[in-house]
């Protein structure tokens, strides 16, 4: 990381760490490090002036002592790392939002972000980028997301080999967002454009066997949140850990989150699972809820999770995706169902389930189902909305017009 490139944005003078290690490592020294100085020593990995000997020595550091999965830390880190992102025009973006806003409910109809933080071993199908997809046909969705590093077929993996054309998502950058949005209701935020920094932070990674900070911290830093008001009003994210889920809670919380969800499936999954229950940490105005979630909940039946891991290559899930869309898929397929509860939890997380009417368009029988489950969710108003979603071939639609549009976007 210390030597200069030519895509460095400047030449900038290198910051030696060597006093801040000293005193994490060993654990013990009477001058405890803090989170606001972990977060600015990580903010100068993102310009390139820390050498890759301290850098990989303060992710150690930090993955020992367990202090990457304190909350303060996590989100101070996220906040360097939003400050380093590419910068969006916020302004321009907040009129596009506007003017497209379509609220129901609780929903008043911002943007929207449903992600994992991977690292679950269970290879499952891709569940959030799906459930992103079918969302986008009652939401506004800012998709944050990357090529795998843990499984096999990444968010991005998946997108890059739809077909017949997919989507060109290196074209999304902060100067055609708002162009994007103003003509469709996806969007997919692929981290290396609106993460530049992280190209020097990448050769570390790859180098250290095991995690860091860097696999957490990701879902917590989506580009579209960087403004008050916020213009990314709700997200849903999966843990892959149980015991991070109360961290990841506490972190949105400290960041000002006011509807969000954190989730862990039992079987130690970042998503909200179709085999049995899932841990669930509700963020409503800043006030943390925990409860349980069953696939019964949605009024669905429980799969193993031997159904719903194909462990795939990307183009073979690719293939799944667009049966899906195509509404080729049989009602009660396992796959479908998982991302039916997914979907139906984001639904009720933006609070688009709460309305008590119901004029989605053709194919709307108009009957909200008011019942209500653990939380307090509309959890089977969600799925009867997220199977509206495929039947009435409006998800399809809203993809379609994704690809359409970042196609249009000329080549930088």
């Amino acid at each position: 990381m210390s030597s200069q490139t030519a895509t460095t944005p400047a030449e900038l003078p290198p910051v030696d760490i060597k006093p801040l290690l000293s005193r994490l490592w060993p654990v013990g020294h009477p001058d405890t490090v803090s989170s606001d100085e972990i977060a600015n020593a990580i903010s100068y990995f993102f310009t390139n002036q820390v050498s890759d000997v301290q850098a990989g020595s303060l992710l150690m550091c930090l993955h020992f002592t367990g202090l990457d999965r304190q909350a303060e830390v996590l989100s101070k880190t996220a906040q360097a790392m939003l400050k380093s992102a590419a910068k969006i025009d916020v302004d321009e973006l907040r009129k596009v939002v506007d003017s497209r806003r379509r609220p129901e409910g609780d929903y008043q109809g911002g943007l929207v972000d449903i992600v994992g933080t991977g690292g679950d071993s269970h290879n499952t199908f891709n569940i959030s980028t799906t459930s992103s997809i079918l969302a986008s046909s009652l939401l506004l969705i800012a998709k944050h997301g990357n090529k795998a590093s843990t499984s096999k077929s990444g968010s991005a993996d998946l997108l890059n080999c739809m077909t017949p054309l997919p989507p060109k998502i290196s074209l999304i950058t902060p100067s055609t967002i708002s162009l994007l949005y103003s003509r469709s209701n996806y969007g997919f935020l692929f981290a290396p454009v609106f993460h530049p920094g992280m190209k020097y932070v990448a050769p570390i990674r790859r180098q250290l066997p095991w995690r860091t900070i860097f696999n957490l911290v990701g879902p917590l830093a989506n580009p579209t949140d960087i403004s008050s008001p916020p213009l990314l009003e709700a997200r849903m994210i999966g843990v892959a850990r149980k015991d991070i889920g109360p961290v990841f809670a506490s972190a949105l919380v400290m960041a000002g989150a006011k509807k969000a969800m954190v989730v862990c499936g039992d079987e130690e999954l970042d998503e909200i699972s179709c085999a049995g229950e899932t841990l669930c940490w509700r963020i409503v105005d800043g006030k943390t809820e925990n409860f349980r979630l069953h696939p019964r909940d949605f009024g669905l039946p429980a799969h193993p999770l031997s159904e719903v891991s194909p462990g795939k290559e990307p183009q073979e899930n690719a293939a799944i995706l667009t049966r899906i869309l195509n509404g080729e898929v049989p009602d009660d397929d396992p796959i479908l169902h998982f991302v039916l509860i997914n979907t139906a939890a984001l639904f009720v997380v933006a609070g688009v389930t709460e309305a008590e009417t119901s004029d989605m368009g053709y194919g709307d029988d108009g009957k909200v189902i008011t019942e209500r489950g653990p939380g307090g969710g509309r959890w089977k108003e969600g799925v009867r909305r997220a199977r509206w979603a495929v039947k009435s071939g409006e998800a399809a639609r809203q993809w379609a017009r994704f690809v359409e549009v970042t196609n249009s976007f000329p080549e930088e």
